[in-house]
C-alpha cells in the first residue's frame, strides 16, 4: 500500500473513532442503553469502521514499501 495512501486511511480511521466515542455519549446512546443495555447501532458501526481502518492503516505504514 502507498505510504500516502496508509497515513489517509489511518486518519480517516482515527477521525471515525472519535465520532464512534462522540456518538457513545450522546443521549440517543443513554436512551438505547437504558432499555438495550448497548449504545446505538450507529455508534457501534463507526468505533468498529473506525478501529478497522485505523489498523489497516498502520499495517500499511509499519509493512513499507516493496
Amino acid at each position: 500500500m502507498n505510504r500516502t495512501l496508509s497515513i489517509v486511511v489511518l486518519l480517516v480511521g482515527l477521525v471515525l473513532l472519535v465520532l464512534g466515542f462522540n456518538e457513545s455519549e450522546s443521549v440517543a446512546s443513554d436512551f438505547s442503553r437504558l432499555f438495550t443495555d448497548e449504545p446505538t447501532d450507529r455508534a457501534l458501526w463507526l468505533l468498529i469502521g473506525g478501529g478497522a481502518l485505523a489498523l489497516i492503516g498502520a499495517a500499511g505504514l509499519f509493512r513499507g514499501e516493496k
